[in-house]
């Protein structure tokens, strides 16, 4: 059957929908652009078109699941009163409920993004180009925060870069607890943790 002929803006709303879709399902690694093309109903060439290659196909996908996320932990909050006991429980949950890497229900020695991303060498774009994004919106969060607070002194770009790790550690610990009450911990102490890196009081 050939493929339906849609207006662009469609036609790439289909291509990233049927891409994330499929690398939901069947990982990064084992989907080609023609499987993507058959499910999106357009032709292989328009992915090309639009996108230019699977790679920035990727690089698409990360950067609006890290803009996914980054509306998931600013709902309701501006951004100089948002706070790491509200940022952390979201994103932890954000990330449990979005996941589209391979390996998510693997065991728990295999499971979380540090795991997949080692694994899925295909999947690269996608990881740094959600990087990208989510650390620019760290830097702009305690830029406001620690404006709000009077903080001054802090050396934005090297915080920001050391808060995305402790919190990537953060999700892969959390998705592999082996129980509820393991789960809790980690949470409980990454707040504490980068509330107190972050000059918050500990009450």
């Amino acid at each position: 059957m050939r493929a339906r002929r849609y207006d662009p803006t469609e036609t790439k709303a289909r291509v990233l929908a049927a891409a994330h879709m499929l690398f939901s399902r069947q990982g990064f690694a084992n989907t080609g652009t023609a499987d993507i093309a058959r499910e999106a109903d357009v032709s292989e060439g328009s992915i090309f078109y639009h996108f230019g290659s699977k790679k920035a196909l990727l690089q698409e996908l990360g950067r609006r699941h890290g803009e996914a996320m980054i509306a998931a932990m600013e709902e309701g909050y501006t951004l100089e009163d948002l706070e790491p006991g509200i940022t952390v429980p979201r994103v932890l949950r954000f990330v449990r409920d979005n996941m589209i890497w391979e390996g998510a229900e693997a065991e728990c020695a295999d499971c979380g993004p540090k795991a997949a991303m080692a694994s899925n060498p295909d999947a690269e774009p996608f990881y740094h180009a959600a990087k990208a994004v989510t650390t620019d919106w760290i830097k702009r969060h305690m830029q406001a925060a620690l404006a709000k607070r009077g903080v001054t002194g802090v050396e934005i770009d090297i915080a920001a870069s050391f808060t995305h790790h402790v919190v990537g550690d953060a999700i892969d610990r959390w998705l592999c607890a082996a129980t509820p009450e393991e789960a809790d911990r980690v949470e409980r102490e990454t707040v504490r943790y980068i509330r107190a890196a972050s000059g918050y009081p500990l009450d």
